[in-house]
């Protein structure tokens, strides 16, 4: 009897033990998602500058990069143009950024072909990308790290009229991303219509499409006061512009007042700094906003920084002749091919965790 008391005794301690591991494990598999810390890493946001393969879409209006075009895209044109984004990209840090929002990408073609074909087929890139009903066929796209970065949720934001059915204009990218230690992200790309037609003109497409954006991110913050909350994109506004400031509520300071949310662009801009140059006058049309809930985190990722940064390097810009300034170094003016990178310049920041 005292034999079988001791091995009762034993086979119990043992399933406790077993018991206490596995509980152990399960808890920690709940606070660790096995993603690697991004304390320290680059993201950002980046206009191409038509991204263009040279195969014609009979859905889009793409001809005017072919090689049958007045610009005579083609192959060696094309490959050109990655390596040169490739090497924007690197240049982010000392590591690639662990995601990147891009604008006037053609299709998902294009974003795989520049990150398995280049330099960043080292980062372990994975895509978002949603075709749009922009008759021209640009969209914008998503690379992120998937050491760094888990993609939960992904959805297109149609930007539309009821009263103008013809209206067809870049869609915003929702993300909803994961990081390390179960940490959720919730990213926004976007890519708001032209001035083409005059600032004043147009101007109601983009209050449209900053209408549209603001509903998502009020639905987030119902839900969750603290949501990190980044917003990325070339808004083709200003950050004092009615689209950006009063509609979409992204303020030039961090007192987040009723889901107010901050403008990482809004000084810069103010001191006649930019990511794009017409006729001599550079200006933030690209942006970068973030919720109160990234900058003040209780655990997780934050981003402590106030302005996001503009990379602007010697080998990516030009001297206009004309303006005796320099600009950014682009691919195309109308048919004349230039061969350089891109006519906007990308921004970037850097996550962040204080110790508490």
């Amino acid at each position: 009897m005292k034999h079988i008391i001791l091995s009762l005794s034993a086979i119990l301690l043992f399933a406790c033990t077993v018991g206490e591991k596995t509980k152990s494990n399960s808890m920690e598999n709940n606070t660790n998602s096995g993603l690697q810390s991004a304390k320290g890493k680059t993201f950002g946001f980046y206009n191409v500058e038509n991204l263009f393969d040279t195969i014609d879409d009979k859905y889009t209006i793409d001809e005017a990069f072919l090689p049958s075009s007045e610009k005579e895209w083609n192959t060696k044109k094309y490959n050109k143009k990655l390596k040169d984004l490739a090497k924007v990209i690197s240049a982010f840090g000392k590591d690639f950024p662990v995601f990147l929002g891009m604008a006037e990408i053609e299709n998902k073609t294009v974003i795989e072909d520049l990150i398995q074909k280049t330099k960043l087929k080292d980062g372990n890139y994975k895509i978002v990308h949603h075709q749009s009903p922009d008759k021209r066929g640009i969209d914008v796209g998503f690379i992120y790290r998937a050491d760094y970065f888990k993609v939960v949720k992904e959805k297109a934001l149609e930007v539309a009229f009821e009263d103008n059915e013809d209206f067809a204009t870049r869609d915003i990218l929702y993300i909803k991303g994961e990081m390390a230690g179960n940490d959720i992200v919730h990213v926004f790309l976007n890519h708001w219509s032209s001035r083409r037609s005059g600032q004043a003109e147009s101007e109601y497409k983009r209050v449209r499409a900053a209408t549209v954006l603001r509903e998502q991110v009020d639905l987030i913050l119902a839900e969750n006061e603290n949501a990190k909350i980044i917003i990325m994109g070339d808004f083709n506004d200003y950050p004092s512009n009615k689209s950006v400031f009063s509609v979409l509520r992204a303020k030039e300071d961090r007192k987040f007042k009723n889901g107010d949310l901050y403008n990482m662009a809004y000084h810069l801009d103010k001191d006649d700094k930019g990511t794009y140059n017409y006729k001599g006058d550079w200006g933030m049309l690209d942006q970068m906003i973030i919720s109160r809930g990234i900058f003040q985190a209780d655990t997780g990722v934050e981003i402590k920084y106030k302005d996001c940064k503009i990379l602007r390097k010697d080998w990516m810009l030009y001297t206009d002749k004309k303006y005796k300034d320099q600009k950014p170094s682009k691919t195309y003016g109308g048919p004349n091919y230039y061969g350089g990178y891109s006519d906007h310049l990308p921004i970037l920041s850097r996550f962040e965790r204080e110790e508490k």
